[in-house]
């Protein structure tokens, strides 16, 4: 693989990693990745308030991470791509490595 060119990492810098860099978007995400659903139960199931998460899922949307469709008078959110879970799954992974080697080498 090539190195890529700073035009395509400051893309994806602003677009996924500026996304993801705040714990309650990455929570958003994991929960639109359960199921689609609107602000209100999103709010509930993730116990914050609806001003936060709608604040969260704009920008979201924004950046093409999330898709916003109407059904009547709600709009219900879900992930534009579900393989962002995975690489969020394999950073998981790596950092659960992390933690065990650094634990592992101050015993």
């Amino acid at each position: 693989m090539t190195i890529p060119s700073m035009d395509e990492l400051n893309l994806m810098h602003d677009r996924i990693c500026r996304s993801v860099n705040d714990p309650k978007r990455l929570q958003i995400m994991y929960a639109l990745d359960e199921q689609p659903r609107n602000v209100t139960a999103l709010a509930q199931a993730l116990d914050m308030p609806q001003s936060t998460a709608s604040r969260h899922l704009t920008m979201l949307r924004q950046r093409g991470l999330v898709v916003a469709e109407r059904d009547g008078s709600s709009v219900i959110y879900g992930l534009a791509d579900h393989r962002i879970i995975e690489v969020m799954n394999m950073m998981r992974n790596v950092l659960r490595e992390l933690v065990e080697k650094q634990s592992n080498a101050m015993d």
